[in-house]
């Protein structure tokens, strides 16, 4: 399917081009891992939304980005990341492996909805102030515009589409074209900044009629805007909306975790029970699960009998006080050992206890659970939630690592739950991905 051609002036490009185009590359485009929803049984075997025939530890097929395309971002050009289930990326420090992590991240939030300042930060305001998203050794156009461009294949019900979006970074941030194509190369969707003055893009798609074009803000992404200006009354706006929506579920659902064992080990207040990305909550969080989610909860402790030292009974939190002022009551995480003796706060375990507790809670649990925004309108099954784990081995032991690899693929395999992790080149967690071959490894330094 192609996108109907614009009339009018030349689209700005991030190339210094001016010949109508958007700029962008053409190209091809109950079981423990079940959510945990407050109002739910949260230890019911299955989802009604999986349909007949789905049985516990099958899962409906959910959309999953199986790729990453950096043609331009920080200091990575036409780079295309593989992505799996579970993913290990490694290599040199400086090879790139924090700004593939970055890049999901920011399509993410702009899945969500989210503008380009609240992604990407406030513009250079002077010539002499770059973009630290541009790559250094990208060019200006004559009017001094430079900028970026990332993207992602999704896999799903509808196939293999790919979704890229092309950023003006200086001197003011907008988008200046996005293009979503479908397993064959056709344009399902796009948009182009055709007059700079205007603060808009102009989009073109199968709804909008050879002469008709649609305007959109430039400052966030079109995509998720689509289904409100679209009907979906025609078989082609049909296709063109289920499209859109493999794209967005796969980019919403995400979980950037990046837990901070020194946040991890002060009292917290006792709140809503949703882990934040720094997991500073945890011991709030346990406080939910052991009352809300006992299956998940008895699966993260025997995770954590494995990935902390000495015997380990039971994992739970207790009152640390009272809060300050509103604040509900503190509480704190403790670890029940087995011998009979006093228990083990949590501020007494290691870094990497720490840490190797607070991954697993988030590869057990879903988004019930975690601080994610998902889309509410799509059953929990067919939605998979993607970790990001920058330096998931930080701290973590040969013991820990391998742990931790073989709970992502049990849960990756139940369909709920995928991992993109980040591992020093010969750091624990690459060596024992190497040396199993079942994660996909993927070396940024080659």
């Amino acid at each position: 399917m192609r996108a109907a051609q614009h009339g009018g002036g030349a689209a700005a490009t991030l190339d210094g081009r001016a010949d109508g185009t958007d700029g962008l590359a053409d190209g091809p485009g109950g079981d423990p891992g079940e959510p945990c929803e407050p109002g739910n049984p949260p230890d019911s075997p299955g989802d009604p939304a999986d349909g007949p025939g789905l049985g516990p530890g099958r899962a409906a097929q959910a959309p999953a980005v199986s790729a990453l395309h950096l043609s331009a971002f920080r200091a990575l050009r036409t780079r295309t990341v593989p992505l799996g289930p579970v993913t290990v990326l490694t290599g040199p420090s400086g090879s790139g492996k924090s700004t593939v992590l970055e890049a999901y991240e920011a399509l993410a939030r702009l899945g969500q909805g989210s503008p380009l300042d609240e992604v990407f930060g406030a513009p250079a305001v002077s010539p002499a102030e770059h973009s630290p998203y541009v790559p250094r050794t990208a060019r200006p156009d004559r009017q001094g515009r430079r900028g970026f461009r990332l993207g992602c294949t999704v896999a799903g019900p509808a196939g293999p589409l790919r979704f890229d979006v092309a950023v003006q970074a200086e001197p003011e941030l907008r988008v200046v074209g996005e293009r979503l194509s479908d397993a064959s190369g056709g344009t399902l969707f796009s948009t182009a900044l055709r007059d700079p003055a205007r603060r808009a893009v102009a989009a073109a798609c199968p709804a909008a009629g050879a002469h008709r074009t649609l305007r959109m803000p430039d400052d966030r992404l079109a995509l998720p805007l689509l289904p409100l200006r679209v009907a979906g009354t025609t078989p082609e706006e049909q296709v063109l909306l289920e499209a859109v929506e493999q794209v967005v579920v796969a980019l919403r659902s995400v979980f950037a975790c990046a837990p901070a064992p020194a946040r991890m080990r002060e009292p917290v207040a006792a709140r809503d029970g949703r882990l934040r990305g720094d997991c500073g909550n945890l011991a709030d969080v346990l406080r939910r699960t052991r009352a809300e989610c006992g299956t998940r909860h008895a699966a993260l402790l025997a995770a954590v009998r494995e990935g902390c030292a000495g015997p380990v009974a039971a994992l739970r939190s207790e009152p640390a006080g009272p809060g300050r002022g509103p604040d509900p009551e503190l509480v704190r995480g403790v670890l029940v050992r087995d011998d009979g003796g006093p228990g083990t706060p949590l501020e007494w375990l290691g870094e990497g206890e720490l840490r190797f507790t607070a991954l697993a809670l988030v590869l057990l649990t879903g988004p019930g659970v975690l601080s994610v925004d998902t889309v509410h309108e799509v059953p929990a099954a067919r939605q998979a939630l993607t970790v990001l784990a920058d330096g998931a081995d930080r701290g973590l032991d040969e013991r820990q690592a391998a742990e931790l690899l073989a709970l992502a693929r049990r849960m990756a395999e139940r369909g709920h739950v995928r991992l993109l992790a980040t591992s020093t080149a010969g750091g624990v967690l690459s060596r024992d991905a190497a040396r199993r071959g079942d994660p996909l490894l993927v070396d940024l330094g080659r």
